[in-house]
């Protein structure tokens, strides 16, 4: 099966860095060595066409933590000021339609994104509710689920010599995993924070004492070494090593993936349009990253866990989220993308509607903001409502299954599709969800 052969495949292979002298394993989720190793006893990723969808690729911006809609996309000015919290709101381009006050950039491009506010689901922990919202499945003690970059991945496969799956910097948490379709469809990690001046991807360069001549060099003699044991034992596990092998050079010697990762080649302008920061150069890499091919990029940016003194946090955290994301919105219209490019901000909940006693809000999943823009997603939309204090959905709620399901939609997969889990078990890619056709363009 297929899992048993990624299990066996991550024990007895050997390290691709320890062959080519590249590479390294640390860091949070797969290494470049994990990601082609396991993909390669596998076997090539299924290419099934589900059908034409509207998007060809995804950014996910992940807001761990928990952001708070009063905050942020849903504030409540008329409310006490106990549940409004002490923050204003400004208009959008939208005629009536207000964000909190310090998302001066982002209310003009209001007319380009969809703003959700009635975004419900009945987990109150962060594991369970960032599992929930990264798989579109509560979580289970029998199962663990892939996540949907995972799960795009395994039914759509990689574009050229990119990685399907990306994030940045690193895996946001185990629930962005690959669950039990197996580390072969695991997101490849670029190890580094791109807004750092000495910034680069591991697996991606060669190392010190080892020049494109040497790379070269080796190649060849793995190659000369590979073809003498088939010769003795033609294996399907010799087939899948020399394939691992074939992946890892042609990414590593790839001039279009290392162009992908090179943010240091985008203009100062631009960068500094972006803001030099974690949000700005996440969101900058990410563009590019679509732009080469990758399918699916998932950032993560801030800590928005504020249980206390909300507003400090607020003000600290929510001005380089603005700048970056209206600048991604406007960067992908520019370039002709954000039709074909869905963008996606989350979070594992919202916050409570009262201020708490320390001045913060606490952990509260019955209703929350999300936003979505291009990859055939409806602009300058309000999608449900929350009651008068943010504290119930008032107006189409959204399930994490329907959310889930309208985004597989849009990139062309049948959510209801089973796949294999341990034991020969079918499982669907969604369990219940249903495409929401009123959130589509």
């Amino acid at each position: 099966m297929a899992f048993e052969l990624a299990d066996r495949s991550r024990r007895t292979f050997l390290q691709v860095g320890s062959i080519l002298g590249v590479g390294s394993a640390g860091g949070l989720g797969l290494s470049l060595g994990d990601l082609l190793r396991g993909r390669a006893a596998l076997g090539d990723a299924k290419s099934f066409a589900h059908f034409q969808g509207t998007a060809q690729s995804v950014i996910h911006i992940w807001l761990p933590g928990g952001w708070a809609q009063q905050e942020t996309f849903d504030p409540k000015p008329l409310a006490p000021v106990e549940y409004r919290g002490e923050m204003g709101s400004i208009e959008t381009c939208l005629p009536g339609v207000r964000f909190n006050e310090l998302l001066v950039k982002t209310a003009q491009v209001a007319d380009r994104i969809t703003v959700v506010r009635s975004m419900t689901h009945g987990e109150a922990a962060h594991e369970r509710g960032t599992h929930n919202m990264f798989t579109g499945y509560r979580p289970s003690p029998a199962l663990t689920y892939p996540s949907i970059g995972s799960v795009v991945a395994h039914e759509l496969g990689p574009r050229q010599s990119l990685p399907p799956y990306v994030c940045v910097p690193n895996l946001p948490a185990p629930d962005a995993g690959a669950g039990y379709l197996g580390s072969g469809y695991g997101p490849f990690t670029i190890g580094s924070d791109p807004g750092n001046p000495n910034f680069s991807v591991r697996d991606l360069a060669l190392p010190g004492g080892v020049d494109p001549e040497r790379f070269t060099n080796r190649q060849r003699l793995r190659d000369i070494v590979g073809r003498h044991f088939q010769r003795l034992e033609n294996t399907a596990n010799l087939e899948a090593m020399d394939e691992f092998y074939r992946r890892a050079y042609d990414l590593v010697s790839s001039a279009q993936a290392r162009a992908a990762f090179d943010i240091g080649s985008e203009s100062e302008k631009l960068r500094d349009e972006y803001g030099r920061n974690e949000a700005g150069q996440r969101m900058l890499l990410a563009r590019r990253l679509v732009e080469a091919g990758v399918r699916l990029v998932t950032l993560s940016y801030g800590g928005w866990d504020m249980h206390q003194k909300i507003r400090e946090g607020i003000v600290r955290s929510l001005p380089p989220f603005d700048q970056a994301f209206a600048t991604l919105i406007r960067d992908l219209e520019r370039r002709g993308l954000l039709d074909s490019t869905l963008v996606m901000v989350s979070s594992e909940f919202g916050r409570t509607p009262k201020i708490n006693g320390d001045a913060g809000r606490d952990h509260w999943p019955k209703v929350f903001s999300v936003l979505l823009a291009g990859g055939g997603i409806r602009r300058g939309v309000v999608y449900g409502a929350s009651d008068s204090i943010a504290a119930e959905p008032a107006d189409n709620p959204l399930t994490v299954e329907d959310l889930a399901t309208t985004i597989y939609h849009c990139l062309g997969i049948v959510a209801d599709k089973e796949l294999v889990a341990p034991g020969n078990r079918p499982v669907e890619i969604v369990d219940g969800g249903k495409v929401r056709g009123d959130l589509l363009a």
